[in-house]
């Protein structure tokens, strides 16, 4: 079975692909160099809606919940409707009509807030995928702590990710800007990503590492991708590939 291996050149290659598609649909995306290098990433910047639980036991009272009868309402999951907005929308203008567009989900009964969410997508040699690096502040500009960001999560991804440690959410300095980021680490990518490879490959059909990728990765952490973007593939993308045989 062959092995497939994103190239550094290949990632840049599916950024310049991702922006063309993102300036068509308007969605944010846009490239950023660092000062006095070659390199740089992918970045975009939105509001989001989302809830915030403060409790730091709030996931053991909610385990408590899930195995027991509630008592006077305590550790209940209450609905509450959360959906992302472009950071160019004005806070008032968020209406059912964004609700239902952007996709509505149940989160956990908490503080509510509209917060700024920036994301980056950089290479990472050691893994050769992509990354995805984020940072979450409040309106007023204070940043969210590692232990906020877990709380905002969706329950179901949450919950998957804080049993396998190695694909949590981490805090990590940005290699490219020496800031302290969050990130998803990238260690099981190839593992997910290989057999979608092999069929676009058997199949010969038009294909986005980065765009494919980031549906999986981004929802986790509130970045949802726009179905339209799976209309707008119109070029292939080739990947380097070694056969051990």
């Amino acid at each position: 079975m062959s092995s497939c291996v994103l190239e550094e050149e290949t990632f840049h290659r599916c950024c310049q692909l991702l922006l063309q598609q993102s300036d068509q649909l308007r969605d944010g995306w846009s490239w950023e160099p660092v000062q006095g290098s070659q390199e740089g990433y992918l970045k975009k910047t939105v509001l989001r809606s989302a809830v915030i639980n403060l409790d730091p036991m709030w996931d053991n009272k909610r385990a408590s919940s899930d195995s027991g009868p509630d008592q006077q309402g305590k550790g209940k999951e209450q609905p509450v409707l959360v959906a992302s907005v472009d950071a160019d929308s004005n806070i008032g203008d968020i209406n059912d009509d964004d609700y239902e567009d952007d996709g509505v989900y149940m989160v956990s009964e908490g503080c509510r807030q509209v917060l700024q969410y920036e994301y980056h997508i950089l290479y990472s040699c050691s893994y050769s995928t992509p990354v995805l690096y984020f940072r979450v502040s409040s309106l007023d500009g204070r940043g969210l702590s590692l232990e906020e960001v877990w709380s905002s999560v969706h329950p179901n991804f949450r919950l998957r990710l804080q049993k396998s440690p190695l694909n949590a959410i981490t805090q990590q300095e940005h290699p490219l800007l020496g800031q302290p980021f969050f990130m998803l680490h990238p260690c099981r990518t190839e593992e997910f990503m290989k057999p979608v490879l092999q069929v676009v490959q058997d199949k010969h059909r038009p294909f986005n590492y980065i765009l494919t990728w980031l549906s999986v990765m981004g929802p986790v952490v509130g970045l949802d991708i726009p179905l339209k973007y799976a209309s707008e593939i119109h070029l292939a993308t080739s990947f380097s590939s070694t056969d051990p045989d």
